[in-house]
């Protein structure tokens, strides 16, 4: 039987309604896994029968970050917050750390991730962290946009053994400090964190860039997530 993971839904606030993009879901089961979205709550007796029933769980891109998460207030018209997906992922973020399963976070993941544990975000690289590097690209989005640094000393670089990857990337918000419990995996030619994990944890990544939209063409975002897939056999 293939492990399931459990996916973070997307929130549309226009439609006020879930939605997905099929790359996560594609990437996933490329890699030999079965994806499951889950529904947005944070009914804590439905979200521990639903992860009961998972092997893992990828935390999807999408809405900023709550500020509020790590203690910050928001900066006024920068923000677009979704309180709902904060609530839930705090509750599947530590029953997945508690239960050592695997967990693979993207874009709002890494954010997420590193928030919810202790370290703090630029809530506005614009203006916060202006940069000569672009983080936030144009379609299309499968082509890379700027390169990272693998840390050799990291999980990923014994994943890809390249010291080098070209990158898609887009957001406007980022780690800035990181949290305790987390080390960096690869940074931006600006500074910024760009994958990290969790020493001691079975399978704890987070990645700023978009392995989803890259799909099978991809050498390394293929590897990314058959690592993830094999921390859940």
């Amino acid at each position: 039987m293939r492990p399931v993971v459990g996916v973070m839904p997307l929130w549309d606030d226009d439609k006020d309604s879930l939605w997905m993009l099929p790359g996560y879901l594609e990437g996933l089961e490329e890699a030999g896994t079965l994806p499951l979205i889950l529904p947005l709550t944070d009914d804590e007796e439905d979200l521990a029968q639903l992860m009961d029933m998972c092997d893992g769980f990828l935390f999807t891109g999408g809405h900023d970050v709550s500020p509020e998460v790590y203690g910050e207030t928001p900066l006024e018209g920068l923000i677009a917050a979704c309180e709902g997906r904060d609530r839930m992922e705090a509750i599947v973020l530590r029953k997945a750390i508690d239960e050592d399963k695997p967990l693979f976070g993207i874009c709002r993941g890494i954010q997420y991730v590193n928030a919810a544990l202790g370290g703090t975000l630029y809530q506005d690289l614009d203006l916060q962290h202006p940069s000569d590097i672009e983080h936030h690209q144009q379609p299309p989005y499968d082509v890379p946009i700027h390169e990272v640094t693998v840390l050799k000393e990291s999980p990923l670089y014994a994943c890809l053994q390249k010291e080098q990857l070209g990158v898609n990337s887009y957001h406007h918000q980022a780690i800035k400090d990181l949290a305790p419990g987390l080390k960096e995996m690869a940074v931006s030619p600006d500074g910024l964190i760009e994958a990290v994990y969790m020493p001691g944890h079975r399978f704890l990544w987070a990645v700023q860039w978009h392995p989803e939209f890259f799909g099978t063409k991809d050498d390394s975002s293929v590897k990314i997530f058959h690592a993830f897939a094999d921390a859940m056999k």
